[in-house]
């Protein structure tokens, strides 16, 4: 049949400013994502999220990126579990004292990596996977 664009699209599209690729039979438009200025890649924290959205919540994936919004999403949630992270830890020092370093060196560093597993696993359980719909 060849390449079918109906001349009012092809119209619209041309007053879009849009290109289109050839392949085979078919007209693809050029489309892309424009990428984040001056971003930093994403984080333990922030690819987590970005995971988790992908594989449980498909449609707030596609609508997220689509509007250029999921590399923010993911950036707030990996600055939020930092900050969640670092308060727990606090809180947890404060009601669980770790032995002193000096008298028994091990012994704080088990209590102390505890306290950062917990405190990061209940900043993930919160932040992370929380599977609430997106705006």
């Amino acid at each position: 049949m060849g390449n079918v664009v109906s001349l009012r699209d092809y119209r619209r599209e041309k007053l879009l400013g849009l290109t289109y690729t050839q392949a085979g039979d078919y007209l693809y438009p050029n489309i892309a994502l424009s990428d984040p200025p001056d971003a930093e890649p994403l984080s333990r924290y922030g690819m987590m999220r970005k995971a988790f959205i992908k594989e449980h919540m498909r449609i707030s994936y596609t609508i997220l990126s689509g509007r250029e919004k999921l590399y923010p999403h993911c950036r707030a949630v990996q600055q939020q579990v930092e900050r969640r992270i670092t308060e727990l830890l606090e809180h947890l020092q404060l009601t669980n004292p770790a032995p002193c370093k000096n008298q028994d060196g091990q012994a704080w560093a088990v209590h102390m990596t505890t306290l950062r597993a917990t405190a990061e696993q209940i900043a993930l359980s919160e932040l992370i996977y929380d599977d609430t719909p997106l705006r």
